[in-house]
């Protein structure tokens, strides 16, 4: 049935049950599995972009703050394609072939894009369930991929820990 997954996953303890999901439903399905990352700094995890604010007004600080920034970016992606890797290889060990990758731009697009380029059958997703209005007024990956997926798209509740 579904045979292409599309897993799209940050580095949230939230993840870890749509990366279960999507394994299980791969096991089930002799399906392959797709681990996205899509690095952007609206992630709750990512380096703080506050750090770079202000930055014209203290020239003496610009390179010595834009290098701790870019270090930190750095930290985050690294530690995002380790997260990648893991679940891969545990994918794999539980005979699912699995692949990863990890790009920047805005989430719902690029999860699109790719669910798209890659022909998935599913978009397995979690969502973060804010109120309502929270999701009007922050916007909604999980939404955006419903209304926007050029396949299924199943929607993992995840409840903040």
């Amino acid at each position: 049935m579904f045979k292409k997954i599309l897993v799209p996953l940050d580095l949230s303890p939230q993840s870890q049950p749509v990366f279960e999901k999507a394994l299980q439903l791969a096991v089930s399905n002799q399906g392959n599995l797709m681990l996205l990352h899509v690095l952007c700094t609206d992630e709750e995890s990512s380096p703080d972009f506050g750090i770079l604010v202000g930055l014209s007004y203290y020239p003496t600080a610009n390179q010595e703050l834009l290098h701790t920034y870019q270090q930190q970016w750095k930290d985050f992606a690294q530690k995002s394609v380790e997260a990648l890797k893991s679940r891969c290889q545990i994918a794999m060990d539980a005979g699912v072939q699995a692949e990863y990758t990890q790009t920047i731009g805005k989430p719902g697009k690029t999860i699109c894009d790719l669910a798209k380029n890659w022909e998935a059958d599913l978009i397995l997703m979690g969502r973060r369930g804010h109120s309502a209005l929270g999701e009007l007024v922050l916007g909604s990956v999980s939404q955006y991929v419903v209304h926007h997926g050029p396949c299924s798209v199943l929607i993992v509740q995840s409840h903040p820990a």
